[in-house]
């Protein structure tokens, strides 16, 4: 499937001279001299960052690249191969600033959970969550295809499960934990695939009987 570059939501920003030398020239101003830059914006690579997990999550890593993430933050080309360097290396660090995220949005979820009864609640949601949660899946899933390919984000996929089970390993113990988390990387990819959802009786169930009786 064709990739077409998307149109940059507004005029680009202008590149500082570093990231000139380091991307595309830029055309000289009148008289030949060089066309007055913006100052430096000390969040560019950031946003930089931030716009790579948008595109992934939209286009998938195989159709990510550098055009795709310079229009979604809009920033200059040059920008985007100044600050990172090879898409490879932007992809990476923008895995990894996804899973540090996500470390911390997964731990606040249970952070007010003491009973059984909360605990299923905020799992049958993870399941069943909004588009948030879908795109945080969306990019799990696809930061989990891409370390099939390369053993360099292992340490990423390592971190995110031994995280996880961690947290929910309070309320399991670690072999529950295991298991747990399984079945919820299975129910989540299923719910992002499948045409007929199940309901969230059924995924409440599965969830119970993983678990087992309370306590």
């Amino acid at each position: 499937m064709l990739h077409s570059d998307p149109p940059p939501p507004g005029p680009p920003e202008e590149e500082t001279p570093e990231e000139t030398a380091g991307g595309e020239c830029r055309a000289a101003g009148p008289g030949g001299g060089r066309r007055r830059t913006r100052r430096n914006d000390p969040d560019r690579r950031t946003r930089i960052l931030d716009a790579a997990l948008d595109v992934i999550a939209e286009y998938g890593v195989a159709g990510t690249t550098h055009r795709h993430i310079a229009a979604r933050a809009g920033v200059p080309l040059g920008s985007v191969t100044y600050h990172f360097a090879s898409l490879n290396d932007l992809q990476a660090q923008a895995f990894a600033r996804h899973v540090e995220q996500q470390a911390t949005v997964f731990e606040d979820l249970f952070k007010d959970v003491a009973t059984h009864e909360q605990f299923v609640d905020v799992l049958v949601d993870l399941v069943h969550g909004g588009p948030a949660r879908h795109r945080s899946a969306v990019l799990g899933f696809e930061l989990h295809l891409a370390a099939l390919r390369d053993p360099g984000l292992r340490s990423l996929t390592q971190t995110w499960t031994e995280g996880s089970r961690g947290v929910l390993a309070r309320f399991t113990g670690l072999d529950g934990a295991a298991r747990l988390d399984a079945l919820l990387e299975g129910m989540i990819l299923h719910a992002l695939l499948t045409t007929a959802p199940e309901s969230r009786e059924a995924t409440r169930d599965a969830i119970d009987r993983t678990l087992g009786p309370p306590g």
